[in-house]
C-alpha cells in the first residue's frame, strides 16, 4: 500500500510540475513585447563566464565587443564551444592605421570584418602549456595562425604577444597585444 501511495504521489507532483512548465512556457511566448535571444540572453551569474562575457566584462576590450556585436556573431561565441580566442585589447586596435576600424565596424564591410575576427578564433582549447614554437593553429575563417615563442613570450604570427589567459566556461581567452588580420584570400 505504501509503494502505491508513493507512486501514485510521484506522478501527481511530476504531472503538476510539467503543468506549471506548460503554462510558464506558453505566457512567456506570449509576451508580444518580449524579444527571443539566443544563447547570449541566458542570464546566469552562478556559472564561469563564457568567451564573450569576458571580453564584456572587461574595459580593455570595447572595441573588440563592438566589433563581435557588429558581425552579429555574440551568440555564436556565447555556444558551449570550446574556443580558443585571441582577443586583441583597445591598445591593440589602436595600432591599426587611422579609421579601420571605423570603416570595419560599417554594415557594408561586416563580410571583412566577420573574416577578421574569426581569424581570432579557433575551435578546440589549445592550452598555453601545450603551445610549440612554430605550430600551426587552424582558424574559424579557414585561415591559419602560427604560434612562437621567443624570451620566454608566446607570439602569434609574430606580431601579437599573449599578455594573459582567462579560462572560460566555452574555453580559453588569450589576451593579445595585436591585431591578427588574415593573409589576402
Amino acid at each position: 500500500m505504501k509503494k502505491q501511495f508513493l507512486t501514485y504521489t510521484c506522478i501527481s507532483l511530476l504531472t503538476l510540475a510539467s503543468c506549471n512548465n506548460a503554462e510558464t512556457t506558453t505566457t512567456a511566448a506570449a509576451t508580444p513585447d518580449q524579444k527571443t535571444v539566443g544563447q547570449s540572453g541566458v542570464v546566469d551569474d552562478q556559472s564561469q563566464k563564457n568567451v564573450v562575457q569576458i571580453a564584456i566584462g572587461s574595459k580593455d576590450h570595447t572595441t573588440l565587443v563592438a566589433a563581435v556585436k557588429a558581425a552579429e556573431l555574440v551568440d555564436v561565441l556565447s555556444n558551449t564551444g570550446p574556443f580558443t580566442v585571441f582577443a586583441p585589447t583597445n591598445a591593440a586596435f589602436d595600432k591599426l592605421p587611422a579609421g579601420t576600424v571605423d570603416g570595419l565596424l560599417k554594415p557594408e564591410k561586416k563580410d571583412d570584418l566577420t573574416d577578421i575576427l574569426q581569424y581570432h578564433v579557433s575551435v578546440g582549447v589549445y592550452k598555453e602549456d601545450a603551445f610549440r614554437d612554430g605550430q600551426v593553429i587552424g582558424q574559424v575563417n579557414g585561415g591559419n595562425i602560427t604560434i612562437s615563442k621567443k624570451d620566454g613570450k608566446i607570439m602569434v604570427n609574430g606580431t601579437a604577444t599573449i599578455v594573459a589567459a582567462v579560462p572560460a566556461s566555452n574555453g580559453i581567452v588569450y589576451i593579445i597585444d595585436g591585431v591578427l588580420l588574415p593573409p589576402k584570400k
